[in-house]
């Protein structure tokens, strides 16, 4: 190691190499609570110095994790197995928006809030947004596919990628796909990297997909008196023939949270929240508007608030984008499981969840983005630390995940599988599936060197 590490200092500089363990210790996990410090942690500031990093490395036989902002939900950048952390910090800029062409043209770390700012500011939208906008990077968010609440009319990350500049495991710099919406030359590789999780490469430059920005938005928030009549009226808006971009959905106990998180916030009363937004044409986004406020109050809603400007439907999003602290500030620790079932189940699941509260003695908290069927399940437990009640915890998830499985769900919407859900890797798939997986981590890096440890270990 100790030549390796010189072999950087010559070609990053000193400063770009990282040996100080209390500042190592910042390379160390994300926010799930699994972590390791690194040997040392490298920040490239170049595809050429990603390539270096990658070559010597391989050379050596040395684990590298890359890094994006740590802000994953999954120890998915936990270098379980030491080595080198290899954080894209330094490459962080935007290096075009052309509205001609409708790309952008973007390094890993560059933040997705700051890309969203710089395409609205041309009249443009870059759609995907996890409600850690404002810090996660767009590197991670390729990582692991990331989504959001407007997944529901606009997609996921993987739709806007068009094209990938990617350092594979010896240091070979490819480039995936290109500049066009439509492109079928070869296999879809841009496919094979997005969601990767960092196990096949690492990705040194973007080319993302924007859409002209709809110039008109609403936000409606509403109150029920149960989950399931949230859920009802949820399915009552689709059956409606109407396509919202965004449906989220909260419980009794998320909101208990949020509301004593932000004392004063203008959450509607009842036990359950359902928050809608629209977007479009000014005078479609009125009357649409409009009738969505009478189909929700017809369902058993009781207070609907209407917000139709930027600033009004925003502050209605900060409620919802603050729910995970709110959780996290129960003093519980927050087992946060992103499930996805088929949309027609989301009745049977809020049934599921409430059981599932009961026979576990465990408190869940159910919220997210109930218009695509992820819904974040949250298994609340005191104690974590002790064996006892992580094995009922563990026990719990068993079970959670076994029925998402036999409903044709997904262990994993858009957090990914890294460290947490390891455990449940070989229950998601089966087991041709997963070999395929193997043989693809195989070619592409024979070492194992990238992100190791992790599930396909």
């Amino acid at each position: 190691m100790k030549s390796v590490i010189r072999k950087f200092k010559t070609r990053l500089g000193a400063d770009a190499v990282i040996l100080d363990p209390k500042r190592l210790a910042a390379y160390a996990g994300d926010k799930w609570f699994a972590a390791r410090i690194p040997e040392l942690a490298v920040t490239p500031a170049s595809t050429e110095e990603v390539a270096f990093v990658m070559k010597t490395a391989f050379a050596a036989g040395v684990p590298v994790t890359t890094r994006g902002a740590g802000y994953g939900y999954v120890g998915g950048c936990v270098p379980s197995k030491g080595g080198i952390v290899m954080s894209m910090e330094r490459m962080n800029r935007i290096l075009e928006v052309n509205e001609r062409d409708f790309v952008a043209v973007v390094q890993p770390g560059v933040i997705t809030g700051d890309l969203q700012a710089r395409a609205r500011k041309r009249g443009m939208m870059y759609p995907p947004d996890p409600a850690s906008l404002k810090n996660c990077s767009l590197g991670g968010n390729v990582a692991t596919n990331a989504g959001g609440p407007r997944c529901l009319k606009y997609g996921v990350t993987r739709h806007y990628v068009l094209g990938l500049e990617v350092v594979l495991a010896d240091g070979t710099v490819v480039r995936t796909g290109g500049r066009t919406l439509k492109n079928k030359t070869g296999f879809d590789l841009v496919g094979i990297f997005v969601g990767s999780e960092g196990m096949l490469g690492v990705v040194t430059e973007m080319t993302l997909r924007l859409i002209p920005h709809p110039p008109a938005r609403a936000t409606l928030s509403a109150g029920f008196p149960t989950m399931r009549d949230a859920a009802r009226a949820i399915q009552a808006v689709f059956s409606g023939g109407y396509l919202p971009s965004a449906v989220e959905i909260a419980d009794r106990f998320t909101l208990e949270a949020a509301r004593e998180f932000k004392p004063g916030a203008a959450f509607p009363p009842g036990r359950a929240h359902v928050l809608i937004e629209i977007d479009g044409q000014p005078g479609s986004v009125r009357g649409e508007a409009g009738d969505l406020a009478k189909l929700l109050r017809a369902q058993s809603a009781g207070r609907v608030d209407v917000a139709a400007t930027e600033d009004a439907c925003e502050r209605l999003w900060d409620l919802r984008r603050a729910f995970s602290e709110s959780l996290k500030s129960t003093g519980l620790r927050k087992l946060n499981e992103d499930i996805v079932v088929p949309r027609g189940r989301l009745v049977e699941l809020v049934r599921f969840a409430e059981g599932l509260q009961k026979r576990s003695g465990f408190p869940i908290a159910c919220f997210g983005h109930a218009g695509d069927g992820n819904i974040h399940v949250n298994i609340m437990v005191g104690n974590y630390e002790d064996p006892a009640i992580r094995e009922r915890a563990d026990a719990a998830l068993d079970e959670l995940f076994k029925q998402v499985v036999a409903w044709k769900g997904a262990i994993t919407g858009e957090h990914g599988i890294g460290l947490a859900k390891k455990r449940w890797w070989a229950d998601a798939l089966p087991v041709e599936t997963r070999r395929l997986h193997e043989v693809i981590k195989a070619a592409l890096d024979p070492r194992g060197i990238l992100n190791p440890g992790k599930f396909l270990d």
